[in-house]
């Protein structure tokens, strides 16, 4: 018996009566993460970790009937014992544990297996049945290192700081732009960040992360204020008018898909840098055989090639998932 069904709503665990990362409103919802395609308005109850309670309530409502809970810390319903455990994605990530009469099924929702040094370090968790993206399950995704993109971003800063222009760097406003923040070569010059990500930074500062802070973009700073700067964006930002007080300026966006040839220039950027919060194709095979599940469900992503590669290459029952995830804004 599986302990997990695909319906309408979303993953539904029937011994629990709850749904994990639920696309239409439910009573009971467990959250892997606080990013928009996980974490949806209008569940009557909402469950994640703690490190996700702030960003949720600033993206969801501050009214919201929200639980948090720990890393490895359990909770009964039902005779179901469910536990959330490390994901690396962002903060707060979580992969979902269900245990029921012997049988262990694990939601991961979004991860990766490089320790980005601020969120919880990815925890393979022994299981019989697996749910996985697989949003970059192709060979062609194969990531360099944090440390050597980070110095690829740091260089390209001071060299435009050196040309006298300021750089707009592009990247997701949950994870993947604090993960840059944390890790600057502040010595280049001053770091300010756009509306959108200084919010939620504020939102996990105040949930205890310990991280590094830049002050927000306002109408009060001057065009000098800015001189050799990095302003921080999420890619909405993009072709705004709001970009015309940085110039001159050249533009950098991160994501995974820059590892795509041609990706960087349909997006009309100057720079393209391979940086992020999924895992790669090694990354995704290391973590699935660590499990040691019996059977894989794959959502979002290159589920048919990367299905047939497990099932024909490593003997693994893997079974593709129709689901809503992966509507993110950049990976």
């Amino acid at each position: 018996m599986s302990l997990l069904e695909l319906t309408d709503a979303g993953l539904y665990c029937p011994p629990a009566g709850i749904y994990v990362d639920p696309w239409r409103p439910v009573d009971k919802a467990v959250i892997t993460h606080a990013h928009s395609d996980h974490s949806r308005w209008g569940m009557k109850s909402y469950l994640a970790q703690h490190e996700s309670r702030e960003v949720m309530k600033l993206r969801l409502g501050q009214e919201i009937n929200l639980e948090t809970v720990g890393y490895g810390e359990v909770i009964r319903i039902n005779g179901v014992k469910i536990s959330l455990h490390p994901a690396g994605h962002i903060p707060g990530s979580a992969q979902i544990r269900l245990e029921y009469r012997g049988k262990v099924a694990v939601v991961s929702g979004d991860y990766k297996v490089e320790d980005d040094g601020l969120s919880a370090p990815f925890e393979a968790v022994k299981c019989h049945e697996f749910v996985s993206e697989c949003t970059f399950g192709l060979p062609i995704y194969k990531w360099e290192t944090q440390e050597e993109i980070m110095n690829q971003i740091n260089s390209w800063w001071d060299q435009n700081r050196a040309e006298g222009r300021n750089t707009v760097l592009f990247a997701y406003s949950l994870g993947k732009a604090q993960r840059i923040l944390q890790n600057l070569d502040r010595s280049i010059g001053p770091v300010f960040l756009h509306g959108a990500i200084w919010n939620t930074n504020q939102a996990l500062l105040q949930n205890g992360l310990n991280l590094y802070d830049a002050p927000r973009v306002t109408a009060e700073n001057s065009k000098s204020d800015f001189e050799g700067a990095l302003i921080l964006a999420p890619p909405s930002a993009m072709g705004t008018p709001w970009m015309k007080k940085f110039s001159p300026y050249r533009t950098g966006i991160c994501s995974g898909w820059m590892a795509v040839r041609g990706t960087r220039r349909r997006r009309a950027a100057d720079r393209g840098f391979v940086l992020s919060d999924h895992a790669d194709w090694e990354g995704l095979i290391s973590a699935i055989q660590a499990t040691g599940a019996e059977k894989v469900y794959l959502t979002h992503g290159n589920t048919a090639s990367f299905g047939k590669f497990l099932q024909e290459e490593r003997g693994i029952d893997a079974v593709e998932l129709k689901t809503l995830f992966g509507e993110e804004e950049e990976s």
